[in-house]
């Protein structure tokens, strides 16, 4: 736990900050203070609700001077803990919610941090652009959030990580002094590159106050399919075929085990199941083209081969949008539907695509092994080679002896994944909940580089301290 902040720190931050850009109110700081699963919960003893850049760097600026840490938090969607202080200065950047820019012609729009991923794809629409970084937590996760963890989601097969999609950043960095690196430009070799430096960085190495993120052209065809198959061999068998089918265009290839469905049609009200007949697993695939039509022609043509050579069990494909968005809301409640079955052990973990089935194989059968009745929920992003790979208690056991097995079956599942030249934190950063587990798989010489990153920026180490190296 963080040492106590000196009361003349927080005489110091209200009097930065002004009435309304702070609180010590018990009711408005709990839900910020409460991880969503009820894992991770914390305190603080000073909420600061800066509403510009300015206001970030005085409240920074401030504790600067005086060593006090500070947790910088956005939607509160994070699933690693990184965003719960524990004692130290809360910072939210939720009032900090303006688009600054729009341009069609540079494809670039410039949100501050506390903007919505929702908003942002709503601005984008406006345009008549789109902002291809998909989240199922799109409502709550926020630009500052999704750059700070550098947030994969769903498109990243066709259109990569949240780093590929920004072209500048503004940040307060620890000394409390403002970068603006918002430049609209998609070359620049001028040196180091800060921006990559701050993607990722989980605020430890500065708050991200506003991004210059990338727009693309509206897709003019779209063609959404829910796919049984009998095992994940079969799933990267399809993946192969649907990358040559459509030329590079798929924009999601999604994987889940039949337990998950089960979970979402069990505890997700209103959620259906597509198909007549249960599977062992399904991919969700998602085609997009800019031409009329093209997109539902390659899907018609891939579904037809996989049903021929039998890789494809059955198939049901999207009419409409509301049908598509049925179909997407089965893949983006598997983490939701699992909250009402009890202790998991989640891992967020990524492999070469080519390793996807091998991992899934040796994982089950190293989980079954350590908790005879365990409840094995994978799914995830296949096109990529990222899964969430969920232990789950067994049906009817109690969650307190498998919640205390966590860590000792977590480092099961991690070595396998580092055996596999894998990484066990694809897209949700490490936060408080990964970082020591990091440097037993990372090499002394690269922990050593990265603590030499931080120690030049954050020489105090006020930032998030209890993230990263």
């Amino acid at each position: 736990m963080t040492a106590p902040v000196p009361a003349d720190v927080l005489s110091r931050l209200k009097a930065v900050l002004g009435e309304g850009g702070w609180s010590q109110d018990p009711q408005t700081l709990a839900p910020k203070l409460l991880e969503w699963r009820d894992r991770w919960s914390g305190e603080t003893p000073f909420l600061a609700l800066p509403r510009t850049t300015a206001d970030v760097a005085a409240v920074v600026g401030v504790c600067a001077e005086a060593g006090t840490p500070i947790t910088v938090q956005g939607g509160n969607t994070g699933l690693v803990g990184g965003q719960i202080p524990q004692g130290e200065i809360l910072l939210s950047t939720e009032r900090m919610r303006a688009i600054r820019e729009a341009d069609a012609f540079d494809d670039v729009l410039v949100a501050e941090a506390g903007v919505t991923l929702s908003a942002v794809h709503e601005a984008a629409a406006g345009m008549n652009r789109r902002f291809p970084l998909g989240l199922a937590s799109e409502g709550s996760a926020t630009v500052g959030g999704f750059v700070s963890t550098n947030a994969g989601g769903t498109q990243v097969l066709r259109y990569g990580m949240t780093r590929n999609l920004v072209l500048g950043l503004e940040a307060v960095l620890p000394n409390g002094e403002v970068w603006n690196g918002l430049k609209h430009l998609r070359k620049d070799n001028t040196g180091y590159d800060l921006k990559q430096l701050l993607i990722g960085a989980e605020g430890t190495l500065g708050v991200v106050t506003a991004a210059a993120l990338k727009l693309f052209p509206v897709m003019a065809s779209r063609a959404v399919a829910f796919i049984g198959v009998e095992s994940p061999e079969a799933a990267l068998k399809l993946l192969v075929r649907a990358k040559d089918e459509t030329g590079g265009a798929v924009e999601a290839f999604e994987l889940m085990g039949r337990l998950g469905v089960d979970f979402a049609l069990r505890n997700i009200a209103g959620t259906r199941d597509p198909l007549a007949e249960r599977h062992p697993w399904y991919v969700l695939a998602e085609f997009s083209s800019g031409e009329p039509g093209s997109a539902e022609a390659a899907m018609e043509r891939f579904l037809a081969w996989g049903l021929e050579i039998g890789l494809i069990a059955d198939a049901a494909v999207a009419q409409t949008e509301a049908q598509a968005k049925a179909l997407w809301a089965i893949r983006e409640n598997q983490s939701p539907a699992q909250k009402p079955e009890g202790a998991t052990w989640k891992h967020d973990v990524s492999v070469p695509v080519s390793r996807v089935a091998d991992f899934l194989r040796e994982a089950d059968a190293a989980m079954r092994a350590f908790v005879p009745g365990c409840r094995i929920a994978a799914f995830g992003h296949m096109g990529d080679g990222n899964i969430h790979y969920d232990v789950l208690r067994g049906d009817g056991a109690p969650d307190a002896p498998h919640a205390a097995r966590r860590d000792e079956g977590s480092r099961i599942v991690h070595d396998i994944v580092a055996s596999m030249g894998g990484s066990i934190s694809a897209e949700h950063g490490l936060g408080s909940m990964k970082t020591e587990e990091a440097r037993r798989y990372k090499s002394p010489v690269e922990v050593e580089a990265l603590a030499a990153i931080r120690r030049a920026l954050d020489p105090k180490r006020i930032m998030n301290p209890r993230v990263l190296f």
